[in-house]
């Protein structure tokens, strides 16, 4: 408490840069979303665009109580990791972050982006995060885009585009580098036949060859490091020998029948009526005849998943939304002890603080992550992880 004081009272005492002040900043490292970190007279400044050890001036944009952001005027010191970007509306489109970041290097940042998250959120130690599993493919990867339109009063027109950096306002846009050709070819149809109104999310997508996906239900966002992804899960999953497979937030079943094959038996839940029909299609025209797939939320229904199979020869994927798994589900899994779970995430942070309930009093430990950049150039990273019962 007494530390807590301290800290708080040295806060306070430190000057604070002024809005609109142009201040000169060293860069100490980027942190998870993509901003630089650094310091004017020990305050924290963050700053977008910008590399570890460059020394940059920047405008300051906004004052919070224990930090400042700032806006990039002018790069003093260069990084020798700098490139130029391939798009042209990078550092105003809010949708990449590392465009200007070597492809090699930004494998390296988000690699200790995840050690640096999972020491301080859930005390595991540096050893347990693998290197970043490459993308083979850096541009037009993405097969499925949000396309938004907005409504701009001064300029009497429909914007159609990207959300702004740092902001809730639209920016044109005629392509995306990082969207798949087919993508980009839509846009201008969009554009040409806008909706009536502003604040509409148009969805475009290129659907996965063979598998059955609902418009609006999930699939992987990255069709080129699919491959390595399912090749990482297979091992794991059969690194633990294990004869059961309970595959929650499943989806179309998409990880449940990569499996299938390796199992006696699995089962797959999900919440979404249409992609839980999907998956029992999908299950049929892949020939993974030795599960089933059940529509319901997670948390109500694992108790009863669970008992299905014995605990000692089951593993779990848990492959939640980006908010995380239900307390409830969590519990469930401490309380019956599967002897695997191997937990799927887009959101490092939430993943992380689950992982670390999951952990505690020793009912399960952390075997390892394995980072999978499912998104390049973005601030974005997917993890595996493999956990283990104790």
């Amino acid at each position: 408490m007494k530390e807590s004081t301290e800290i708080i009272k040295k806060i306070e005492t430190i000057t604070r840069p002024e809005i609109g002040k142009i201040v000169k900043i060293k860069i100490d490292n980027i942190a998870f979303g993509g901003e630089g970190v650094g310091r004017v007279e020990d305050f924290v400044v963050f700053v977008p665009l910008v590399i570890e050890g460059e020394v940059v001036e920047a405008k300051i944009i906004e004052v919070k109580k224990s930090f400042a952001r700032g806006e990039l005027v002018k790069i003093i010191n260069p990084s020798p990791i700098r490139i130029n970007a391939e798009c042209k509306y990078f550092g105003n489109c809010g949708g990449c972050q590392y465009q200007h970041i070597r492809y090699e290097d930004q494998l390296k940042i988000k690699q200790q982006q995840i050690i640096e998250l999972f020491k301080r959120i859930g005390g595991f130690s540096e050893d347990k995060v693998a290197p970043v599993i490459a993308c083979p493919q850096t541009f037009n990867y993405r097969n499925r885009i949000l396309v938004r339109s907005q409504w701009n009063g001064k300029a009497k027109k429909l914007l159609v585009g990207f959300r702004k950096r740092n902001s809730h306002w639209v920016v044109e846009i005629n392509d995306c580098k990082i969207a798949e050709p087919a993508l980009n070819k839509q846009i201008p149809e969009v554009r040409a036949n806008p909706p009536k109104r502003g604040g509409i999310k148009i969805n475009l997508r290129v659907a996965p060859e063979d598998w059955s996906v609902p418009d609006h239900s999930f699939f992987q966002t990255n069709f080129f490091i699919l491959p390595k992804m399912v090749n990482k899960v297979r091992k794991i999953f059969q690194s633990n020998n294990s004869e059961y497979l309970v595959d929650t937030y499943c989806g179309v079943g998409f990880f449940a029948i990569e499996l299938a094959n390796l199992a006696k038996k699995f089962v797959g839940v999900e919440s979404d009526k249409l992609a839980i029909k999907a998956a029992q299609e999908n299950s049929i025209k892949f020939g993974a005849e030795n599960g089933e797939f059940i529509e319901g939320r997670t948390e109500d229904l694992l108790p009863e998943l669970l008992e299905k199979f014995s605990p000692n020869k089951t593993s779990v994927i848990l492959d939640p939304p980006r908010k995380g798994c239900a307390p409830s589900a969590i519990e469930q899994l401490r309380k019956v002890k599967p002897s695997q779970i191997i937990y799927i995430s887009c959101h490092p942070a939430t993943l992380a603080r689950d992982l670390n309930i999951l952990c505690a009093d020793g009912v399960y430990r952390l075997e390892h992550v394995y980072p999978i950049d499912m998104f390049p150039h973005t601030q974005h990273i997917e993890c595996i992880t493999d956990l283990r019962l104790n």
